[in-house]
């Protein structure tokens, strides 16, 4: 049987950043992905602050800097007739005031460029992990699915899940999470944008619109909107047996756009569905395992933070776990670790959103938000512009935000 000191399900955003950081450390890591690309649309593509000055501190800023992007300095939203800029990142302290919008797969290939410079980094894609390895309690390692199709195991001092909100070890562990209620789904869908609104400019936008028991969201990708629109939860189904022109009238209706636009929504098969869930586990670990990102804490779209707080959980474990891994002793203790620490950001971000859930996305779509009547929040937020600048910075900072490691940083 092979063996590594650390296997990393998942090469998402933070399976790829903890990758890369405990190979730094010298630790040897196998990050095992169960597709053998990192193509998938509809991923996460916002790189918050705290993520670049992340990039900063590891060497890789200027290699960020070349990837194809754009950058949003505002996050505005339209209520009936009334204008609301959320939040103000050109207002943060720092090098980075603004959000880039960053396909998920450059970002991601450029992590694995990076880790594979390491000896001690194994990234093995197409490889789906089926179960784990136990002896007397503990997890020892996983099964998986080799590239040739053949079943395969990889012993290991430590697992760490980072395989999402449907995480196949965290089912395997039998940890079970805490569920939200939410009151959308999501469908997500491209449409090309119009002649002049993408251009040349690296800005980009974000254009919310509620009214009239309707709420979505579209960003300015340069020669497409990615764009969002929420449904209320368990209505997929129903809702579908409306002739597509249906949900082409609803977004034409909504942002403006012509049927040139909107007739690129050929049928219901460009009509992607998210089902949203939120939840978290109570505990994050058991003796050999630890789970991080979605695979603990499963994130709300909302505010696109969910891979940023993946690769901050990543950069915390790192930090507490490449001593006690290069010693070979992983306890429960520096498990436990990692959960007190990152804890809080995850708990404030979920009480974040939960809080938009019931003053913004439920009253959007049952009808009841309307700009003549405001939440208080929001008519606070248009009276003192200063406050765009808190909003931002839990946004796009956070609570307790991580730095690289002393082992990780740019080698001088």
């Amino acid at each position: 049987m092979e063996r590594t000191t650390c296997c990393v399900v998942g090469g998402g955003p933070a399976g790829m950043m903890l990758g890369l950081l405990l190979a730094r450390a010298g630790v040897e890591v196998t990050v095992l992905e169960k597709h053998r690309d990192f193509l998938r649309d509809f991923r996460g593509d916002t790189v918050h602050p705290s993520t670049l000055r992340l990039l900063d501190e590891l060497g890789l800023g200027e290699r960020f800097a070349r990837l194809p992007s754009r950058r949003l300095g505002e996050m505005r939203m339209l209520i009936g007739g009334a204008t609301v800029v959320a939040a103000d990142f050109r207002r943060l302290p720092g090098r980075h005031k603004y959000i880039a919008m960053v396909p998920q797969w450059d970002f991601l290939d450029l992590l694995a460029s990076a880790a594979a410079e390491e000896p001690s980094f194994t990234l093995r894609m197409g490889t789906p992990v089926t179960g784990l390895l136990t002896e007397g309690g503990r997890v020892t390692g996983v099964r998986y699915t080799a590239e040739d199709g053949s079943p395969a195991e990889l012993a290991a001092d430590l697992t760490v899940a980072c395989d999402g909100r449907d995480s196949v070890v965290r089912r395997a562990a039998g940890l079970r999470p805490d569920w939200f209620e939410v009151p959308m789904d999501v469908w997500q869908v491209r449409v090309p944008a119009r002649r002049g609104d993408g251009g040349a400019s690296q800005n980009s936008r974000v254009f919310a619109r509620f009214g009239g028991g309707q709420a979505a969201v579209t960003m300015d990708r340069g020669d497409y909107y990615q764009t969002s629109y929420l449904i209320a939860k368990g209505r997929d189904a129903e809702l579908r047996s409306n002739d597509i022109q249906w949900l082409r009238d609803r977004l034409g209706g909504l942002f403006g756009w012509d049927s040139g636009v909107t007739e690129a929504i050929r049928s219901w098969d460009d009509v992607k569905l998210l089902d949203v869930t939120m939840g978290r586990l109570p505990r994050w670990y058991a003796h050999g395992l630890l789970c991080i990102g979605d695979a603990a804490h499963v994130m709300s779209p909302v505010g696109g933070v969910g891979v940023n707080l993946a690769v901050q959980d990543a950069v915390a474990a790192a930090r507490i776990l490449a001593g006690p891994l290069r010693g070979g002793a992983v306890g429960l203790r520096d498990l436990a670790r990692v959960q007190r620490r990152r804890w809080l950001p995850m708990a404030v971000t979920q009480r974040s959103q939960r809080g938009e859930h019931e003053m913004l996305l439920r009253p959007a779509l049952d009808g009841t938000l309307s700009g003549d009547r405001l939440p208080v929040p929001l008519r606070l937020l248009r009276r003192i512009p200063a406050l765009r600048a808190v909003t931002a910075y839990v946004g796009g900072v956070g609570v307790r935000p991580e730095h690289a490691p002393p082992f990780a940083r740019a080698r001088r």
